[in-house]
């Protein structure tokens, strides 16, 4: 059993505090704005799976027999 499982998510969790967090008060461009900074992160996100996908692979073929 993992800790967080136990604990739950921190409180100071970044994540969890944007999930959580009110859209109403923002305006259209703003949360414009805020789609385009999460599909940039989002980007950046699948580019480091992307990166350790083939990095395992590569070490998995350097020590097949």
């Amino acid at each position: 059993m993992d800790l967080d499982d136990i604990l739950g998510p921190q409180r100071d969790d970044p994540l969890a505090a944007l999930l959580r967090e009110d859209l109403d008060r923002l305006s259209v461009a703003e949360l414009e704005a805020r789609a385009a900074a999460l599909e940039g992160e989002i980007a950046r996100i699948r580019r480091k799976i992307d990166g350790a996908v083939n990095h395992r692979a590569s070490a998995d073929a350097l020590f097949k027999r």
